[in-house]
């Protein structure tokens, strides 16, 4: 959507939100797409034929259950923890949007980390609450933790991501721990990405310890599944019933609840997917420190991406998309990621013409 909201239309907005605009991925038809940080790879064929038949079977005529019943039994199980724990989204995004709905407004102090996912401030700022940013080391993008703990005692909701987008490094489990001991508030988790982390990597296991910590997942990244649109937070069982007052009766259809209890069912043959994916990026990593030379800097990363900075990020994403028909995600307009880029890993012909297509226009670049 390109067009602006109308001045006309912005005299009768609540002002917090006629201060934005809408929402633009920045998407163009390209034949390589590593700029939203989907599973490139897919859902496998028996995955495939898994959520068809599932569909088949599912009957559209009537409301699903709204707290989507079988997927919290289902996700209980996969994290040994009870159903009252776990409640299902449209995506890891409207669950966000809850809890800032449940917990935050005017007075309610959101806390987060920049540079991080940017809908946490627009969700802030749509629903009045006040930001506290504590952001990250320019330079090696780690969380100042004491400042952070400090700050964190005046907040109402504090945000950690881990792997962190777009810079992927992870948080400790001791940062969280002190967080949850510190603060009033909550402490919110953003887990997307954690499929794609080194062992232990997930803060899941401190859940019994703190009833205010809430880890966010999604199926949109590891499960390939980010066209169906299901998120879930694990809590303790009152936050949960919070979000249970605050979301919209049936914002999980039946289609979805059917193609994710599918896969679930059969999530161990994702394993070797998980797997490639992390090979891949290592390659990938790999072959842009390769082109230090060139000018280009990559940080090492727990998630399905790279963050890397280039000479004339925007310009050279630019050339990526029209010249060579792949598409990245520009990063070098927000605050500490000058001239940066974040690249997806994709299967491996794909991040082959992404480091043959760079490499040849950063040559050019230096030539010119």
């Amino acid at each position: 959507m390109s067009a602006g909201v109308p001045k006309k239309i912005k005299q009768w907005m609540r002002p917090s939100a006629a201060a934005l605009e809408p929402y633009d991925p920045a998407f163009s038809p390209v034949d390589i797409n590593l700029s939203a940080n989907e599973n490139s790879f897919g859902l496998p064929p028996e995955l495939q034929s898994a959520v068809a038949d599932a569909l088949k079977a599912t009957p559209t005529n009537r409301y699903p259950s709204p707290l989507a019943p079988a997927l919290r039994k289902e996700l209980s199980l996969v994290y040994n923890i009870a159903p009252k724990q776990l409640i299902c989204g449209n995506g890891g995004d409207e669950l966000l949007f809850n809890l800032f709905v449940a917990f935050g407004g005017q007075g309610h102090v959101v806390l987060h980390c920049p540079p991080d996912f940017s809908v946490y401030d627009l969700y802030a700022g749509l629903l009045e609450c006040p930001v506290q940013e504590v952001p990250r080391d320019p330079t090696t993008f780690k969380i100042d933790e004491d400042s952070l703990v400090e700050a964190s005692r005046a907040a109402t909701i504090t945000i950690v991501t881990s792997p962190n987008n777009p810079t992927g490094n992870l948080v400790s489990h001791g940062l969280v721990s002190r967080l949850c001991k510190e603060t009033s508030g909550l402490v919110v988790v953003d887990e997307a990405y954690v499929e794609f982390a080194r062992s232990g990597a997930s803060c899941v296991d401190l859940l019994g310890r703190y009833d205010n910590l809430v880890i966010l997942r999604t199926l949109s990244k590891a499960y390939a599944l980010a066209g169906v649109r299901l998120g879930y937070i694990l809590a303790d069982p009152g936050v949960v019933s919070a979000l249970a007052a605050v979301r919209q009766p049936y914002s999980v259809s039946v289609l979805d609840q059917s193609a994710v209890l599918a896969v679930l069912q059969r999530r161990s043959n994702l394993s070797d997917t998980l797997e490639k994916i992390k090979q891949e990026r290592k390659r990938l990593y790999a072959g842009l420190c390769g082109m230090a030379s060139l000018g280009v800097t990559v940080w090492p990363s727990d998630a399905n991406f790279l963050l890397v900075r280039v000479p004339s990020a925007h310009k050279l994403r630019c050339r990526l998309r029209d010249e060579c028909s792949i598409l990245v995600r520009d990063f070098s307009s927000a605050a500490g990621l000058k001239d940066c880029l974040r690249i997806t890993v994709g299967m491996p012909q794909e991040n082959d013409s992404l480091l043959r297509s760079l490499t040849h226009l950063l040559e050019e670049s230096c030539n010119e």
